[in-house]
């Protein structure tokens, strides 16, 4: 790739900081929760459109939903980018969400400066994603073929504590689990009832004894949702919800119906009935790095001094879980790990204060020069763009 690209996406990304800047403090000191990002929606779609970019409202049937596209040439190859931006219950912008913002804006300005110089021809398009932390709203975009229809690729950054290409991203499904049984007065004739809770606290108990014989990479957890309402009745209803997590999609088929059981024996021990509803969506599927997309990210990074671990020391880490995922088997894609100096784990306070730090957002703006350099690769060298097809044809469970 020329000098001429990479200078004119550092420009375009340098001449943006203040801007962005700005827009992150935003977002972060107006955490909102997924689905209800009316906030940063509108202050998303407006600072897009105003760069020329043609805003699509409301996709998906997702009211916080939107597609941003800009093209010099439609029969060229088409980039994705990502923005997410709801908070954590609590914890506000402790994933990051304010900066993962500005990735997403800052690799689609650049790559729309480069086709607005002849430089590149193509399309790029900005797609902001609603409640990553809750119901997952790139799933829907999938389901519609939104994503499909219009992208070639898809890539986004995202922060943690270190850099990092394939850490494992978990595939995750969310199960509400019920328990029904008969209330009666808990002192006077307690034998008279069936009592929910039990069957509940059964159900946590079974799970516990199941991570004996799980995979050491699953995950199950959980908390109770309804737990009684009076300490003298005996609970006709309880309820749960829990996350089931494996490396891959076709491990966590395999895991789901063994946690089914353990509540269908907690029910079945105390006479209550159940009803175990997962995801309706459908599950939260693993990343599936896109190699050549990755290593050529990894090229950019380390020109700017970043180091990684070996791939395989990697790869025995294991993350979060996000839609990214659904995007990643739909189309080839990359999610990779930027450091933002700090020592804490995602989903905390500590790392909520180090994603509003000037450094973090420093660091962002490296990460995005770099993948933006990646996805103007890929437009202009057909060896790698067929590299990138191949890997995702080769590599994709069928």
């Amino acid at each position: 790739m020329n000098n001429e690209i990479k200078e004119s996406i550092a420009s375009t990304i340098k001449s943006l900081d203040k801007e962005l800047r700005e827009i992150s403090l935003k977002i972060h000191d107006d955490p909102e929760l997924g689905n209800k990002e009316f906030h940063a929606y509108k202050l998303l779609t407006e600072y897009i459109k105003s760069k020329g970019f043609e805003v699509s409202h409301k996709i998906a049937g997702l009211e916080t939903a939107f597609m941003a596209k800009y093209s010099n040439n439609k029969s060229g190859r088409r980039v994705g980018f990502v923005c997410e931006y709801d908070s954590l219950v609590g914890v506000g912008h402790a994933c990051g969400h304010n900066i993962i913002t500005v990735q997403g804006l800052a690799c689609s300005l650049a790559l729309k400066t480069l086709m607005e110089q002849g430089l590149v021809q193509g399309t790029v398009v900005l797609f902001g994603t609603p409640a990553e932390e809750t119901t997952s709203g790139k799933i829907n975009i999938v389901k519609e073929g939104i994503l499909q229809d219009n992208v070639d690729y898809a890539m986004m950054l995202h922060p943690f504590a270190q850099d990092g290409i394939y850490s494992r991203m978990l595939a995750l499904d969310s199960a509400d689990i019920e328990f029904f049984g008969k209330a009666s007065h808990a002192g006077m004739a307690p034998w008279n009832g069936i009592n929910a809770v039990d069957a509940l606290m059964q159900g946590f108990d079974n799970i516990g004894l199941l991570r004996q014989q799980i995979l050491p990479t699953d995950r199950v957890h959980g908390i109770i949702t309804n737990g009684g309402a009076a300490a003298n009745v005996i609970p006709a209803y309880a309820s749960a919800h829990f996350y089931a997590r494996s490396v891959t999609k076709d491990q966590l088929k395999d895991l789901k119906p063994r946690v089914d059981n353990c509540f269908k024996a907690a029910a079945l021990a105390t006479g209550c009935e159940i009803k175990i509803q997962w995801g309706k969506l459908g599950p939260v599927e693993d990343v599936f790095m896109n190699d050549a997309l990755a290593l050529n990210y990894k090229h950019y990074m380390e020109k700017e001094g970043i180091t990684y671990r070996s791939r395989i020391d990697e790869e025995q880490t294991s993350t979060g879980s996000t839609d990214m995922g659904n995007f990643s088997y739909a189309v080839p894609s990359i999610h990779p790990a930027y450091g933002i100096h700090t020592t804490a784990a995602n989903h905390t306070k500590e790392f909520a204060a180090a994603a509003r730090t000037l450094v973090a957002h420093q660091d962002t703006l490296r990460a995005a020069k770099c993948l933006s350099m990646t996805a103007a690769e890929v437009m202009v060298n057909d060896d790698l763009y067929k590299q990138v097809v191949d890997d995702f044809k080769k590599g994709k469970p069928q």
